[in-house]
């Protein structure tokens, strides 16, 4: 007589391929989307663009993202919650390298494709409100991890405004950067910064 086995108490999830592939498709359409506006903005980015450095149909594309809309608004998304991770890796134990990761972020592929995006709602009617509801809660999520990061008081007078000002400081390299990349002298910038931000954490 053969031997009971014993039900196995943690059986392992049953995967779906087809799901699996799926959300891979889905994420190859949300690189491709970020790295097409990077490299040529919203009026150069249709689906058709974005479906085919995906390496996809247009009608996967569309099965996943219905509208244009819908598939920048999401890659918008993916490039937020890209950044949050990588502003929690930043170290928290300098605050000098946390100050220049901080910036780096603002001045990358990243920061440049949400950056069109913005352009793009300041004229496209369907665009403004999401784009503006979604920048907004990245804000709050960018300053409220930036504070994490930098092990700032906000308790303390004028630390909540160091710390908004350093990022909105970033954020001005990062337009600067569009035109013309001057690593130099936002290298010497961020060094002042850097200084500036301990000083006023630390006193």
């Amino acid at each position: 007589m053969a031997a009971l086995t014993a039900p196995d108490r943690n059986p392992k999830p049953d995967r779906n391929p087809k799901q699996d592939r799926s959300r891979a498709t889905r994420q190859r359409l949300l690189e491709a989307a970020v790295s097409c506006l990077a490299e040529h903005g919203w009026a150069g980015s249709t689906v058709a663009v974005v479906a085919e450095r995906a390496g996809v149909s247009r009608g996967a594309a569309q099965h996943h993202f219905p509208t244009r809309e819908d598939l920048f608004t999401a890659a918008v998304e993916y490039v937020a919650e890209e950044r949050s991770q990588a502003l929690r890796a930043l170290p928290s134990d300098n605050r000098e390298q946390a100050v220049s990761g901080i910036v780096d972020l603002y001045t990358g592929p990243l920061f440049r494709a949400a950056l069109h995006l913005w352009v793009a709602a300041a004229n496209e009617d369907q665009l403004r409100d999401r784009v503006a509801e979604l920048e907004a809660r990245v804000g709050r999520e960018s300053h409220r991890i930036a504070v994490e990061v930098l092990g700032a008081d906000e308790s303390r007078p004028g630390v909540r405004e160091t710390v908004q000002g350093l990022l909105d400081m970033a954020r001005g390299l990062g337009l600067a950067t569009l035109l013309t990349d001057d690593r130099a002298r936002r290298e010497r910038v961020v060094s002042q910064w850097a200084r500036l931000v301990n000083e006023a954490l630390t006193g």
